[in-house]
């Protein structure tokens, strides 16, 4: 049981270092267009981008796992509840902690509904669900990853409180939706398209009983991955479902490799999903056989993702003013930006790289020392964080 449950920090693990790419890139990099933007990118700059998207997905499927291995000790009466509570804490860990860390706003102008909002709700909608049987709960998540993408030829209200419903559940691509006057939300995860991968993952949670055979799960996680990476290819091939934005040629052929692979994350298309669960799944699969320095490391992190991710931000947040003082730059406390940022600040990739490696060595030790305090302190709001 141990070995299993490692296997899985090792992989939550390696995924949150990946995270921190891209969060060092986002506080440190010189703004201006999308890394994913065709016509400004660079090769490095776009797969520095694009190798974070398995994030997103990995913490949603991960966690879906995670509630089954929960619910091997609590009753499905407890295992709802708790669900409730822990998907309530994340929300409101997003709108308060994660909000300010990345706005830097004081007054609250934004609210930003990042990948905890999606977790959280997630969480909330599951514990509705598990007491449904295993069948019906696999083929909504079904329903949702593979069916979600017929909404790209619907004509779906955009404006008032239908349309931003709507928006917050179904479509959300960096949406705003107006609080009053002066405050407004911003959406970056429409919740029913990311619960599909959170109930996968539950399902997928049950080849972790301990009467499953290890061998078996392999072989299954193993075909499960090859098989969405082979729909990838053929789906993205074909250009015509899975991803509201057709490939193209381009001006050479690593370009057109780009545009091949540039599909979209925010709602998760059937075809990102496709493309970055697949190795997850892979990855799954082989971790278990992993014992190694590397591995071992990685599992520190994996160990406390809730840690992890508060720490991760709150020392890039820190480095980042450090330097912006440093440099004598303007600031402004009250800007309303989604990502405050100093007006000139900015460095180029290499340097972005080295504070990520900076940053990832730095909280080995805290990570460590928390993860064997929760191993040994059986206190209740500690499964919180």
């Amino acid at each position: 049981m141990n070995k299993r449950i490692y296997s899985i920090d090792i992989v939550r693990g390696l995924i949150m270092i990946i995270m921190t790419l891209d969060h060092s890139r986002d506080f440190f990099h010189y703004p201006g267009h999308s890394p994913l933007d065709l016509q400004t990118t660079t090769v490095i700059l776009f797969f520095t981008r694009w190798i974070t998207h398995l994030c997103a997905p990995a913490f949603l499927f991960l966690s879906g796992i995670s509630v089954f291995l929960t619910s091997q000790h609590r009753n499905k009466k407890e295992l709802s509840f708790y669900l409730i509570k822990r998907g309530l804490w994340l929300i409101l860990t997003d709108i308060f902690i994660i909000t300010l860390l990345f706005t830097f706003d004081l007054q609250y102008h934004i609210f930003v509904l990042e990948v905890l909002w999606a977790i959280g709700f997630g969480m909330i909608i599951l514990a509705l669900l598990i007491w449904m049987p295993l069948t019906v709960i696999g083929a909504l998540a079904v329903i949702i990853i593979f069916g979600h993408n017929i909404l790209d030829y619907i004509q779906l209200p955009q404006n008032g409180i239908e349309g931003n419903l709507i928006t917050l559940y179904l479509n959300a691509v960096g949406s705003v939706i107006p609080l009053g006057t002066n405050r407004e939300i911003v959406e970056l995860y429409a919740v029913i398209p990311w619960t599909g991968i959170l109930l996968a993952g539950y399902v997928f949670g049950h080849l972790y009983d301990v009467k499953y055979e290890i061998n078996k799960r392999h072989k299954i996680f193993q075909l499960a991955g090859l098989l969405l990476i082979s729909l990838f290819i053929v789906l993205r091939w074909i250009n015509l479902y899975g991803n509201p934005n057709p490939w193209t040629i381009q001006r050479n052929i690593p370009y057109t490799v780009l545009s091949f692979l540039n599909v979209t994350k925010q709602p998760p298309s059937l075809l990102f999903i496709s493309i970055t669960l697949g190795p997850v799944l892979l990855l799954l699969s082989l971790a278990e056989k992993f014992n190694n320095r590397i591995s071992s490391i990685c599992r520190v992190y994996g160990n406390v993702p809730y840690f992890y991710f508060i720490l991760h931000l709150c020392l890039l947040r820190l480095i980042n003013v450090i330097l912006i003082v440093k440099e004598g730059l303007p600031t402004k406390l009250s800007d309303t930006s989604l990502v405050w940022q100093a007006p000139g600040f900015g460095y180029p990739l290499w340097c972005v790289y080295l504070i990520w490696v900076i940053v990832v060595s730095l909280l080995y030790i805290p990570c460590k020392w928390y993860g064997q305090y929760k191993q040994n302190h059986k206190i209740w709001w500690l499964s919180y964080l």
